[in-house]
């Protein structure tokens, strides 16, 4: 993904061969496999034989195709360095090793990046002998528009799980003394660290430098230094666990767009509450999960085992079709970081946030690990027209109104003038943007994927509300107060009918609708339909292909609006 210093590009020195196996080399088994899947035109990853000796055109190709290979990683390439088109590893001879890592340094020097050994592999040759080796490398450059590689993460897990704990160690740098010291800054509300219960949404962060070291809370870093020596930032959005924030934590999911979820399992009590319930939110929204079973220290082997039986049974099953990979080295954390893009890839991890056991897995899993988004995807969002989703309304002294979401299109830029809406009336404000600010740090633009807050002092807060939209004034939105949707019952007592009344979240909007036209006289569990949903309160601008989840009691499903009805001819005012 992305590299920096300051506002320049991070130019590492120049690595010799010892050098860089020297950076590799911290006492742990790092071998790479005996074949790779084949090479794919798309994506971050490239493979190549050798680096030896290119022409003066070959050179400026090859630095071409690495610059392709950071786009498509948003700042990240791995480069496999003695490996054919094919994924088979040859390995190289010593000599063109050298060449070829001081070929790809100098390439990465062109381009402002950095590069770090993740693993390497002894080749044997036809008299079985290992004098060849085939590595792979992590390229990193933070992307000259944007300050760091941002990487968004949603916690997930039952309550009492361990997701705060595991957070505070992460962000904090100092293990848990086994009795929740580590969540104490995690937590917003006085009944939270009263209870040790989170019941709000809370962010930490969690950097990497350009060598792949942790920059966090330790050596009493601010968040603004902690920004700053990052050339990686992951977000790390901790959210409730008991069942009555269920709300909550469904609008971490749709609101925030996080790359991916990381679902926390309690050793010691399994698959049980809201843990489940979690998941199939996840995988309803489409969004990739990880597992992490903590507490491990609690339990002996064999329970932990049992557990990691019941996590594949459960991802393997029809209605998750994951394919659960167990990381128990650094070679499993690499190999299922560069390998999650597939989507059908469930890494499992198993830590203790009070011993640091198998920590170093998760962080390494976390430092290599790429955003979904391929390239042209990111450009094809860039070029629509702006969409910002408001997820939080605040008031700050001096400044005014100030609203913090995230943009899903377009760019944002200081000073833009924007239509804000819809109001209770169906309506659209024009405001102006005055300042922004990510990570409690200035910023002038922002881009889709990207979570910030903006200021627009010219607007009463009394007026705005979670679900608002920021919008370009050439977009001639349009708000509803029906729409049509495509539903799947993921669950229901009886038979689900016309009339029927729940909760519907779609991003950052959360109200209650009735069912009023189905084309079914009823459906019941796994079942699907078209139906029209009428909201009941006011309306809401919904952007046709949008997921939704809705919920009433035990009744859960999902869905994807397929069409909106225009509530009247609204004009900005």
């Amino acid at each position: 993904m992305h590299d920096r210093s300051s506002d320049q590009c991070i130019i590492t020195q120049t690595f010799t061969m010892d050098h860089l196996l020297g950076i590799f080399d911290n006492g742990t088994d790092k071998t790479m496999p005996e074949s790779l899947p084949p090479e794919l035109e798309e994506g971050n990853v490239e493979y190549k034989l050798k680096l030896v000796n290119p022409s003066e055109s070959r050179f400026e190709h090859l630095v071409t195709q690495m610059k392709w290979r950071l786009q498509e990683g948003h700042g990240e390439a791995i480069y496999e360095i003695g490996v054919e088109d094919n994924g088979l590893c040859v390995g190289l001879s010593e000599s063109d090793l050298n060449a070829s890592l001081t070929n790809l340094q100098k390439m990465a020097q062109r381009l402002g990046a950095s590069l770090t050994v993740l693993r390497e592999r002894s080749v044997e040759d036809e008299d079985c002998s290992y004098d060849r080796k085939a590595l792979e490398i992590l390229v990193r450059k933070v992307p000259d528009d944007q300050q760091f590689i941002d990487l968004r993460v949603a916690v997930l897990g039952n309550v009492d799980a361990g997701k705060s704990t595991l957070l505070g160690v992460l962000s904090q740098g100092q293990l848990d003394n086994g009795r929740g010291r580590a969540r104490l800054n995690l937590f917003r509300h006085l009944h939270e660290i009263q209870s040790g219960r989170t019941s709000s949404i809370s962010h930490e962060i969690l950097g990497f430098n350009s060598k792949g070291e942790i920059v966090n809370y330790s050596e009493s870093r601010s968040m603004e230094e902690i920004c700053e020596n990052s050339s990686k930032l992951v977000t790390l959005i901790d959210l409730a666990g008991h069942h009555k924030y269920l709300k909550t934590t469904i609008l971490g999911l749709t609101g925030y767009s996080p790359d991916f979820a990381m679902l926390v399992v309690s050793a010691n009590a399994g698959l049980a509450g809201t843990t489940k319930e979690h998941l199939g939110f996840a995988l309803a929204l489409k969004v990739p999960v990880i597992v992490v079973v903590t507490k491990i220290d609690q339990c002996k082997k064999v329970v932990v085992e049992k557990l990691i039986s019941q996590l594949d049974k459960l991802l393997k099953s029809p209605g998750c079709s994951k394919i659960p990979v167990r990381v128990s080295d650094e070679d499993d954390a690499i190999t299922a970081a560069t390998n999650f893009a597939s989507e059908r890839i469930c890494p499992v991890f198993t830590i203790s946030s009070v011993s640091g056991k198998n920590l170093n897995l998760l962080t390494k899993f976390l430092n290599v690990v790429s955003p979904f988004k391929t390239q042209s995807e990111r450009e094809r969002s860039m070029q629509e027209l702006t969409e910002y989703q408001v997820d939080e309304v605040y008031s700050v002294p001096g400044v005014g109104t100030v609203v913090g979401g995230t943009l899903h299109r377009g760019i944002l830029s200081e000073e833009d003038k924007v239509l804000l809406g819809p109001t209770e009336n169906g309506e659209f404000m024009k405001v102006n943007v005055r300042t922004m600010h990510r990570n409690r740090l200035p910023c002038r633009v922002i881009q889709p994927g990207q979570t910030a807050t903006v200021s627009i002092p010219d607007c009463d807060r009394r007026t705005l509300r979670k679900g608002m939209m920021l919008l370009s004034p050439g977009s001639e939105p349009q708000c509803c107060i029906e729409f049509l949707a495509d539903i799947y019952l993921l669950f229901h007592k009886k038979s689900l009918k016309q009339g029927f009344q729940t909760t519907v979240h779609i991003g950052s909007i959360s109200q209650t609708a009735t069912i009023v036209d189905m084309n079914k006289k009823s459906i019941k569990t796994n079942e699907r339909a078209v139906v029209t949903f009428r909201l009941i309160k006011q309306p809401e601008y919904i952007r046709p292909g949008a997921r939704l989840v809705f919920r009433e009691g035990r009744t859960k499903g999902m869905g994807e609006v397929l069409q909106i009805s225009p509530y009247g001819s609204r004009k900005a005012v």
